[in-house]
């Protein structure tokens, strides 16, 4: 059973390369759009070379202090996580920034043909994701064969996941609000027009905030899935054996591999996922024992109506979106606040899902059920996040296309892409906070065994831990969105000062934009960073081991239920002004303007402070799994 683990992994590098040198070898198409995509390529390379500089700060102090206070054994895990999710955003993003232009230039062709270079593009950085991650796990079990070290790898990528969810949020909103709000409000300029000296900003913020970083949140997700599972199973005697996780992951990613190839014709993701998550149950069906088979099914299910709700709750074809865009007819305050309201509504059936999936999973394999139903959730990652970084790529294609003047047969076809785009990336939203969720539980349950402490609410330690760990997201939250409105208002205003002069002839000057929200992003993610590591360690020595409990399961509760409002909410105000742009085609009006205003609100609750919390509620949870033996 080892070798599916070791052709698990062969295979998705093998058809990472292969996918890429595919993409390498398509026509990049004109010269313009050449130079407009290598205009964000060298944005968000620099951007990435900068934060991780800044990062490997952090990561050198960190492995440090694991090295003299626990041993060199988990400092090296920790440093091999912290490379591998680098590795694997860095990789795909690089990828991401050389496939649009490709895109845009398919779309001449057909829209079949850049759809397939769009989504290949997003395959690469999926199967480095499941690859690197399952490599990591897999080479540090077989090795040390002891789950603290595991653990250490779990912080690595926690870590980088957090400082690169952060940073490129509030890169990727401070460009995108101050392009949107100068730009269409004040100007009436189209979404991508050149003259917009936000613009380039905006494109290369797609690619660090939702390339690489969302890559570096689901690797997360991925490997702390997985080593939880691995824990359990020590503990649980009627499910022993360490390696299924390992080889449920396997079966996921050869499944994902065979789906990547169906991707193809009408409903063409829908399509892929679906083969793909058969092919996985059918494995899991006939080579695992039932309980494991039923928990796994509750988690993929748990996923997919995660993922489901988050769609019915922020595309334009349901009644909540319409309403919003009917809501900013009367003003941007009454669209603002009816999009809260859907977020708020939206977390409903997410949340029954998720109880529902611990209780069946639960029912089935006891505690080590629960940890499979978050290895299950995440089991076809390989395909579930090609179609989410697919998006980005459309989008730069959508930007690339109108930039370059394209005919218009190439600008109507990214549209289109870039429709679907925004589809794939609500589904994939609400499926990365599903398993983060359920990954934070698992870890929350893992501590509870390993803590040996009974959280009992009426302890008053223990109570105290709930309301701080309740209160965290709170304060996390503010101090990311605070990271956006800082940036967006330092944008605004140099874009209000270079339209004096481009009225007069003169050309935009991106780069000062891209600078601008740089060094934004890379001073604002210091401190929820520092928040997030630094608050379990004291709660866990100041106040204790039951303390930390309570802390750890107040932040997951409201942790879970801010990302979903957050993320909902931003994405349905997003596409309320899709609906008015695209349906009413009523840009320019009032009601248009008052929609921009919203989504402006919106975006940096579903593409900053929302996917941040996913990383919140599990970096605290490894953290203190981490340290645990210190206090």
């Amino acid at each position: 059973m080892f070798l599916i683990i070791v052709i698990a992994i062969i295979a998705a590098f093998l058809f990472a390369v292969l996918l890429a040198f595919y993409l390498l070898k398509q026509d990049p198409g004109t010269a313009k759009a050449r130079e407009i995509s290598l205009s964000v390529q060298k944005g968000a390379n620099a951007f990435l070379s900068r934060q991780y500089r800044i990062l490997s700060i952090f990561v050198i102090v960190i492995f440090l202090l694991l090295f003299f206070l626990l041993n060199l054994q988990v400092a090296l895990a920790f440093l091999l996580g912290s490379i591998f999710s680098a590795l694997a955003g860095n990789l795909g993003m690089r990828i991401a920034t050389k496939a649009n232009c490709r895109t845009a230039h398919a779309c001449e062709k057909s829209q079949e043909k850049g759809l397939k270079i769009a989504f290949f593009s997003g395959s690469v950085m999926s199967l480095l994701v499941v690859g690197l991650g399952l490599a990591g796990v897999s080479l540090l079990f077989f090795v040390f064969r002891d789950v603290s070290i595991l653990f250490g790898f779990g912080f690595g990528a926690s870590v980088i996941a957090l400082f690169a969810r952060v940073a490129g949020g509030i890169y990727t909103k401070s460009a995108d609000i101050g392009a949107d709000l100068v730009g269409k409000v004040e100007k009436g300029l189209a979404e991508d027009d050149p003259k917009n000296p936000a613009v380039i900003a905006d494109q290369v913020g797609d690619n660090v905030g939702d390339v690489a970083g969302m890559g570096a949140d689901l690797f997360e997700s991925y490997v702390d899935a997985i080593i939880a599972a691995i824990a359990l199973s020590s503990i649980v005697a009627a499910f022993s054996s360490s390696l299924f996780p390992l080889q449920i992951a396997a079966y996921g990613i050869l499944a994902s591999i065979v789906g990547i190839f169906f991707v193809k014709g009408r409903q063409a993701m829908s399509k892929g996922i679906g083969i793909a998550s058969v092919l996985f149950l059918l494995a899991v069906f006939f080579l695992f024992p039932r309980g494991i088979f039923y928990s796994i099914l509750a988690g993929l299910l748990a996923g997919l109506v995660v993922g489901l709700t988050a769609f019915y709750y922020t595309s334009y074809s349901f009644s909540p979106t319409k309403k919003i865009a009917e809501a900013a007819k009367t003003s941007a305050s009454v669209n603002i606040t009816t999009g809260l309201t859907t977020g708020m509504f939206s977390t409903l059936l997410p949340i029954i899902a998720v109880v529902c999936a611990i209780l069946i999973s639960y029912y089935f394999a006891s505690l080590y059920g629960i940890a499979l139903a978050a290895v299950g959730m995440l089991s076809t990652l390989g395909i579930m996040l090609a179609a989410d970084c697919y998006g980005p790529v459309a989008d730069n294609a959508t930007g690339i296309a109108e930039m370059a003047k394209l005919g218009s047969k190439a600008r109507e076809r990214t549209s289109n892409l870039d429709a679907i785009g925004n589809s794939t990336a609500a589904i994939g939203k609400g499926f990365a906070i599903g398993s983060a969720a359920l990954t934070a539980l698992v870890l929350f349950a893992l501590y509870s065994q390993k803590a040996a402490v009974q959280l009992n609410i009426t302890n008053p330690l223990v109570l105290s831990g709930i309301l701080m760990g309740a209160l965290l997201p709170f304060i996390f939250s503010a101090l990311t969105l605070d990271g956006v409105s800082s940036g967006a208002k330092r944008v605004v205003e140099e874009v209000r000062k270079q339209f004096k002069h481009i009225t007069k002839g003169k050309k935009p000057e991106h780069e000062k934009c891209i600078a601008i929200v740089t060094d934004t992003a890379l001073l604002k993610m210091i401190a929820p960073a520092l928040l997030a590591i630094l608050t379990p360690i004291i709660v866990g020595f100041a106040l204790g081991k039951a303390a930390l409990g309570g802390m750890l399961a107040g932040s997951i509760v409201t942790g879970f239920m801010l990302a979903i409002t957050f993320a909902n909410t931003g994405g349905a105000l997003d596409n309320a002004k899709k609906f008015i742009e695209d349906k009413l085609k009523a840009k320019g009006s009032a009601q248009h303007k008052a929609s921009v205003e919203g989504d402006t609100v919106g975006d940096g609750l579903k593409d900053c402070a929302g996917p941040s919390l996913n990383i919140l509620i599990k970096l605290m949870s490894i953290v203190a799994l981490v340290f645990l033996p210190l206090m």
